[in-house]
């Protein structure tokens, strides 16, 4: 694994491993209720994310693609791709919200700070982080990722030391609003292949031929693939305490203490982090094309700050699902064009 490889990697684990995915929430929404069927799920998922991340990157070298506006123009035309476009675009400003009012829940709920703290820290960080374009968010996410890595398989790993593969949701149930285990793993890989489509596309130039693009997506839909299957593994071990629990492995991570509780917020803040600047990697790229990035940057984090006051729990059920299935259906059309 060469170093270019492992850029790849981290820009791909950090562009997945958002506030839902470390919090437990998603996975327990997605895998948890199947019971041990869920972790079949699970490692479904990892190959899904090793087939798409190795696909696009590799596509992305092979075509010459700069940019998800240029790969939905030559799928879609320009017409329709205008449409989509435009959808995007305003997908990826919530998305970015939606992570910018998460750090100020979590300012608010675990350290008992006002919210507006969280709020401006993250705005104040991601900027800076936009300064830098491409550079700064392979440098960030070379930096977070082992540390997000590290702390999900330490938290998880220490439940599963302590007691063992003796689960609390064994069986769990046949079939839920999703359908099964398969495919809620299939919609679970669909749900994040928005940000993921338009971040991967941008990188063309750290791709510097089309084996380290493979190498790069395969690696990281490993990681992903094995991160979620220690935090399914505890939760379905814990799982009558903490289904019903906004996030989950905060219940996990002070497993031993309070203090362990704190930690993994600092690392729950990490993956909220990597994904608001991958949202935010995206929309100046496209927006920003012959015109001062750093204002835009400026703007674009100041626009943000009046949205993410209106509540984490409420931007997150009210435009997550709607994004999800739109996602689903540009990346399988994507596949599908690009085969």
């Amino acid at each position: 694994m060469n170093k270019n490889s492992l850029k790849l990697a981290f820009i791909y684990i950090g562009t997945i491993i958002g506030a839902g995915f470390a919090s437990g929430r998603e996975i327990i929404d997605f895998f948890g209720e199947y019971g041990v069927k869920g972790i079949l799920g699970m490692i479904l998922s990892g190959f899904l994310f090793m087939f798409v991340g190795a696909f696009f990157l590799s596509k992305i070298y092979e075509k010459k693609i700069n940019g998800y506006k240029e790969l939905i123009d030559n799928v879609f035309g320009e017409k329709i791709g205008f449409i989509i476009d435009t959808i995007i675009i305003f997908s990826l400003f919530i998305g970015f919200c939606i992570m910018v009012s998460g750090s100020g829940a979590l300012f608010n709920q675990q350290f008992n700070f006002s919210k507006n703290i969280g709020i401006y820290l993250m705005v104040v960080l991601s900027f800076i982080v936009f300064l830098f374009s491409i550079e700064g968010l392979s440098f960030i996410n070379s930096i977070l990722v082992p540390l997000l890595v590290l702390g999900i398989i330490y938290f998880g790993g220490n439940v599963i030391l302590k007691n063992g593969f003796v689960f609390s949701n064994l069986g769990g149930v046949e079939y839920t609003s999703k359908g099964n285990f398969i495919t809620s793993s299939i919609l679970y890989v669909s749900f994040n292949s928005l940000l993921l489509v338009v971040v991967l596309s941008s990188l063309l130039p750290i791709i510097p031929d089309k084996k380290t693009a493979i190498k790069g997506g395969i690696f990281g839909g490993i990681v992903l693939g094995i991160l979620g299957c220690f935090i399914l593994i505890s939760l379905l071990i814990l799982y009558t305490q903490v289904y019903a629990l906004d996030i989950p492995m905060l219940k996990i991570s002070g497993y031993e203490g309070e203090i362990y509780s704190k930690i993994f917020s600092i690392i729950l803040w990490f993956a909220m982090f990597t994904t608001a600047i991958a949202n935010g990697f995206g929309f100046i790229e496209r927006i920003s094309k012959k015109r001062n990035k750093t204002l835009i940057s400026l703007i674009f984090c100041l626009c943000s700050i009046p949205l993410a006051k209106l509540g984490f729990s409420n931007l997150v059920a009210t435009i997550y699902p709607i994004f999800g299935y739109f996602g689903g259906f540009i990346l399988i059309f994507l596949i599908i064009s690009l085969i």
